[in-house]
């Protein structure tokens, strides 16, 4: 700890490690992409609440897989009661469809937009804290709904301008069945619940570690990276030979992949019934307008949660492939179950928005700024505080996003400017001593500015074009000549 001239102890600055913290123009840019996603899913009659951050460890435990609940953050309230900082928004919405059936009414749909904690390894994009979109309907078992979940994935990335085209495809939406890869591993001889999980943990590892490591982790271990000893299966090689046979099968289309599951699979209920889901998934799909460009099935698809039972879902960005998985999702039938007496069928998908945001930005999809100002208040000494507070209300009024430069007493125009430029604001209205007197201002046009003096060639060129796209007008005519330039 260091200290200051005057001896007192300065606290260094720090977040701690695996959180971040969110500067405003992250902030600023994540504001209307959170608007173009709430459009899409208030259309298809999706309505928001909230959580708190933190539930009974009874509530969270027990819901999604021993590897996922490791990664709980626990610790006992101030009553003593054991207790967890929320892993994901969908355990909490089942509780809540437990604890409100008055006000939840059947079928119900929301959406939520909350922070979710993981105590989990810090890397590159993840984070112990992250802002989680969920979207979920509950209370019909009918693949229509789970059709409507995809429909909605794909409407939120051509809304965010990732549109598919015939010569392009800017995101896919996989699309797999947990009864259909149950079905898979119940013929490839894995039959215990507890096996079934820890193979899905594994298939959900196929793009990111490869067939090799993953047929070793099927078997009897690996060593990962870092050098530690990853468990096996312990599954014998005939078995997984013909799992990943199974979970290999493709297809030019949708149906043509189930047909080829179908040519592959035992005749028997289970995977006839799967198979069934599948062919009505993809009917319901097509009449959604859900393309073959936009999702596809995809019979490797496991994802590692274990409340899922039927359709689940993950979807990827062509022109970020390291980021993985950008929403993902499926079918929970018996999650409710754990509050009630009765099962709630739902299903839902969610998305980590930072790493969303993040995607959407490198890939220089929608706009950038560092500030929401549009107009800044800029003076030369003598003007006193309160005028300038006048003249920026009459520009709050009409809408217009307005600050007064009040930095450094007596700062230098150049320096005020300099910083409505670094900040990216169109507009600066400037007062000094004359314009008061004569109630005008200066409006300078910033942008027009900077691009006029940018293929400027000499100094004395330079300094003719210092006035670009400034004029000056009185106060009533201040308003309409900011926003002929905003305009």
């Amino acid at each position: 700890m260091s200290t200051d001239t005057n001896g007192r102890a300065l606290v260094e600055p720090q977040t701690l490690r695996g959180y971040r913290d969110i500067l405003p123009e992250e902030m600023i840019f994540q504001g209307p992409l959170i608007e173009k996603i709430r459009k899409v899913l208030e259309s298809y009659g999706f309505v928001p609440l909230d959580t708190p951050a933190v539930e009974f460890l009874t509530t969270l435990l027990g819901t999604s897989g021993e590897e996922a609940e490791k990664e709980i953050i626990r610790f006992k309230s101030k009553e003593g009661e054991n207790v967890g900082l929320r892993y994901d928004l969908t355990v909490p919405f089942a509780r809540l469809l437990a604890q409100y059936p008055e006000q939840l009414r059947l079928p119900f749909r929301r959406y939520q937009l909350a922070p979710v904690f993981r105590n989990d390894k810090p890397e590159e994009g993840r984070f112990r804290q992250f802002r989680q979109f969920d979207f979920d309907a509950a209370g019909s078992n009918l693949v229509a709904v789970d059709a409507e979940i995809v429909a909605v994935m794909s409407d939120i990335f051509r809304a965010v301008g990732l549109a598919n085209s015939a010569d392009k495809r800017n995101f896919t939406i996989h699309v797999n069945n947990r009864k259909l890869l149950e079905a898979m591993l119940s013929s490839a001889g894995v039959t215990t619940v507890e096996k079934q999980r820890h193979v899905l943990r594994v298939v959900d590892k196929l793009q990111k570690i490869g067939d090799e490591d993953v047929r070793r982790e099927l078997a009897g271990g690996r060593i990962d990276s870092s050098g530690s000893k990853i468990p096996g299966v312990g599954l014998e090689k005939e078995a997984i030979d013909k799992l990943l046979d199974l979970i290999a099968i493709t297809g030019t289309s949708r149906g043509h992949v189930v047909e080829n599951a179908t040519a592959k699979l035992p005749k028997d209920d289970v995977c006839n019934a799967a198979l069934q889901e599948m062919r009505e998934l993809d009917a319901a799909l097509t009449s959604l307008g859900v393309s073959e460009q936009d999702a596809i099935f995809d019979v490797s698809l496991a994802r590692g949660l274990a409340y899922y039972t039927g359709p689940i879902f993950e979807a990827y960005l062509a022109d970020a492939p390291d980021i993985g998985a950008v929403i993902g999702g499926g079918r929970y039938d018996n999650l409710v179950d754990r509050f009630l007496e009765k099962s709630i069928p739902a299903v839902g998908a969610s998305f980590g928005l930072d790493r969303f945001s993040a995607a959407l930005r490198r890939l220089k999809l929608m706009e950038t700024s560092p500030t929401l100002v549009q107009a800044m208040v800029i003076s030369f000494p003598g003007v006193p505080a309160p005028y300038l507070l006048k003249v920026a209300s009459m520009l709050r009024q009409a809408d217009i996003r307005t600050e007064v430069y009040f930095g450094e007493p007596n700062a230098k125009m150049k320096d005020q400017l300099s910083l409505a430029n670094i900040r990216e604001v169109p507009v600066a209205v400037i007062i000094g001593p004359d314009e008061m007197e004569k109630q005008q201002a200066s409006v300078k046009d910033l942008q027009a500015g900077l691009q006029a003096r940018a293929a400027v060639g000499d100094r004395e060129e330079f300094r003719k074009q210092g006035k670009t796209g400034q004029v000056t007008v009185g106060l009533d005519e201040l308003v309409a000549t900011v926003k002929g330039i905003l305009g």
